[in-house]
């Protein structure tokens, strides 16, 4: 993923109260098998301090890729948009002149993949995941002695995600004036399709800390 220095993460606390902030569903991309594509697997996740904790189903193709190299990237994307060239033209030029481009926040994790099989060790990544999804408890207990999870692990296997880099994106137009970031977030506010809202939230925020782009 290519990050230009305006693109950048502002520390890293920013992409993780972006994860934080409900951004908990993404894509874990594998290693193709010998004569085989890249395999993508669109899945939540829960995040435990340096890990990912995934769970997908036994029959999954991606098992295998995996067992063959544990090395993956987990995507996640989010607050997307796309911007129209009129938007984007420099002022005095024709609007037709504006170039398009897209805005978004992506944060991709380089991991080693540790496979979890243990039925106690599936349960309490259950439980994890559980406790980040439905925090009011309104589930039965993930057990493996009791139904309904019980019955039901034998047909999922876990993933245990160690997180060996991150690199987060903000793509939002910071190296352009105040100016232009301003009205574009109003024109987006005011198109309110799609993320256009939380697009133009992201690119306010920036622009709240950024202020003037300096190289």
């Amino acid at each position: 993923m290519l990050v230009h220095p305006w693109d950048a993460g502002l520390d890293e606390a920013e992409w993780q109260t972006w994860i934080a902030d409900g951004h908990d569903f993404g894509q874990l991309s594998v290693n193709g098998l010998p004569g085989h594509p890249p395999m993508v697997v669109p899945t939540h996740f829960t995040r435990d301090g340096n890990h990912l904790l995934v769970h997908l189903a036994k029959p999954n193709p991606a098992w295998q890729a995996i067992e063959d190299d544990p090395n993956v990237v987990f995507t996640v994307i989010g607050d997307y948009a796309f911007i129209p060239g009129p938007w984007r033209a420099k002022p005095g030029n024709p609007p037709t002149d504006g170039v398009p481009t897209s805005y978004y926040a992506a944060v991709q994790f380089t991991c080693r993949a540790e496979i979890v099989d243990d039925p106690e060790a599936k349960a309490e990544l259950l439980r994890r995941q559980l406790a980040h999804f439905q925090p009011d408890g309104d589930h039965a207990p993930v057990a493996v002695d009791k139904p309904p999870y019980g019955r039901m692990l034998s047909g999922i296997r876990g993933l245990r995600l160690d997180v060996t880099d991150v690199r987060a994106k903000f793509k939002y137009d910071d190296h352009r004036p105040v100016e232009h970031r301003s009205t574009v977030a109003q024109r987006l506010t005011e198109r309110g399709q799609g993320l256009d809202v939380p697009t133009a939230r992201q690119q306010l925020r920036r622009l709240d800390h950024i202020g003037p782009w300096q190289s």
